[in-house]
């Protein structure tokens, strides 16, 4: 179970906080968060903070009660927009990869992906023609805070990618951005 996977997580974190499975395990909590904010059982935090791990591996599944579709889907493409910025941070730091043709640069592909995003309702208002992470621009971050955004947005958008019935199961969902 996830939130089993999530707890023994935490439990290990103070004496190996550099083993890969217990990272994993912890970033876990956030596809763990994705799922109990679709069953409307907790607040799903903006996509520069994670969720409280040890407080949602106990949360109470008696009153879940699942959202609508329709909401799943549109916070699936929020997620999956939060997910291609932090993708595209990566790709625009390759010498080897171009902008596609249609734009003159990186800049202004997230500057009109963050305009559309936000007219959509799927994102926050952009700042400076990119997303707002951490009290600024996401082109700005930090290299730990991009692997933090990174690594919050990837998780949501697997949750929400699965619950939305993308992929085989849960270790096949597809993440194309």
């Amino acid at each position: 179970m996830l939130a089993e996977e999530v707890r023994a997580g935490l439990a290990r974190v103070e004496e190996e906080p550099d083993d890969p499975a217990v990272v994993d395990a912890v970033w876990r909590g956030e596809a763990l968060g994705a799922l109990l904010w679709a069953l409307d059982l907790v607040e799903l935090p903006p996509y520069d903070e994670p969720f409280d791990h040890a407080a949602i591996v106990d949360t109470d599944l008696e009153a879940a009660r699942l959202r609508e579709l329709e909401e799943v889907e549109q916070e699936r493409d929020a997620a999956r927009l939060w997910h291609w910025r932090a993708r595209t941070t990566i790709v625009v730091a390759d010498p080897e990869i171009g902008v596609p043709e249609r734009w003159e640069s990186f800049d202004q592909l997230v500057a009109a992906t963050a305009m559309r995003g936000h007219a959509q309702g799927l994102l926050p208002a952009p700042l400076r023609g990119d997303f707002r992470a951490f009290g600024k621009v996401y082109r700005l971050l930090t290299p730990r805070e991009h692997s933090e955004a990174h690594s919050i947005a990837a998780e949501r958008h697997h949750a929400f990618a699965w619950l939305t019935g993308l992929g085989s199961s849960w270790d096949n969902v597809p993440l194309d951005t």
